[in-house]
């Protein structure tokens, strides 16, 4: 069989509902031979084999899902998330993390050897090492409640959740890849930059649509389609990856490559002329 195939493959994509990544790595699976399940608070767009609406807010809907679904599980994409305001602080750590942590915790009970997770996080979190410290008490608490604990009581590092959430994505992403080695499960995060999914209007909202305009953007300053972005987690999740795990993909259009060797001019970003 092909190695970018999912015949015989039973997935799990949760934030697979909408018209986000989540969707368009829900029609890549499905082109693949896979049989597609999606969690998500929205209807999928695709015939799936089965939809459960899920609040990841709530924990015990999360696990009478996964129950209800039982095993095989061969893939799970973790793709929900929340973009900050109008959100909570408090329920994007618990979509974006909290409860991509605990799902994938209890996915991976159903898993064998061979199996896979992947994680979107965000171009937005580079220079998540420099966070280790606060990110470290998130990632040291063992469950959905004491992580829920933790960003109650931190209300001022949590702050509007969306960095803090894909910086603890990507830590731990490198934690779990060792946690689950032994049991022959990998587990990887993408790391997308600006992308045109309906959560782009609540990005310009809080950060002005002038900014986000004028985010480096080296590969042809555009922003990328979901299209673009599900197809590295599809890929991350397939055996044509099956010796990678632990990895961040910046899949950015060159900005991590721009901050990494100092090129990228910010200036742009006050809204000043580019030297030269």
């Amino acid at each position: 069989a092909s190695v970018w195939s999912y015949e015989g493959k039973r997935v799990l994509v949760s934030g697979g509902g909408g018209a986000g990544m989540g969707a368009a790595a829900v029609r890549d699976l499905l082109e693949l031979g896979a049989e597609v399940h999606v969690f998500d608070v929205k209807e999928p767009g695709a015939e799936v084999a089965s939809y459960t609406p899920v609040d990841l807010r709530d924990p015990s809907a999360i696990e009478a899902a996964v129950k209800s679904l039982g095993g095989p599980l061969h893939a799970l994409f973790n793709c929900a998330g929340l973009p900050g305001p109008p959100f909570s602080g408090l329920d994007v750590m618990l979509v974006n993390f909290v409860a991509a942590r605990h799902l994938t915790s209890l996915a991976a009970d159903l898993m064998g050897p061979g199996s896979a997770v992947a994680t979107i996080s965000s171009a937005g979190a580079y220079g998540w090492e420099n966070a280790m410290g606060q990110v470290a008490e998130l990632l040291a608490t063992p469950d959905y409640g004491s992580g829920r604990a933790w960003c109650e009581a931190h209300p001022e590092q949590v702050g509007e959740g969306y960095l803090l959430s894909k910086q603890a994505i990507i830590a731990w992403t490198m934690h779990a890849a060792l946690d689950l080695a032994p049991r022959g499960i990998r587990v990887n995060c993408t790391a997308p930059g600006p992308t045109q999914t309906p959560m782009m209007p609540s990005f310009e909202a809080y950060m002005g649509k002038d900014f986000m305009d004028r985010f480096p953007k080296p590969l042809g300053g555009r922003n990328s389609t979901p299209e673009e972005q599900a197809h590295v987690v599809v890929f991350l999740n397939s055996d044509a990856a099956t010796y990678i795990t632990g990895a961040n993909i910046y899949a950015d259009g060159g900005f991590s490559a721009g901050m990494l060797t100092g090129r990228l001019d910010f200036s742009v970003l006050a809204g000043e002329t580019p030297a030269g």
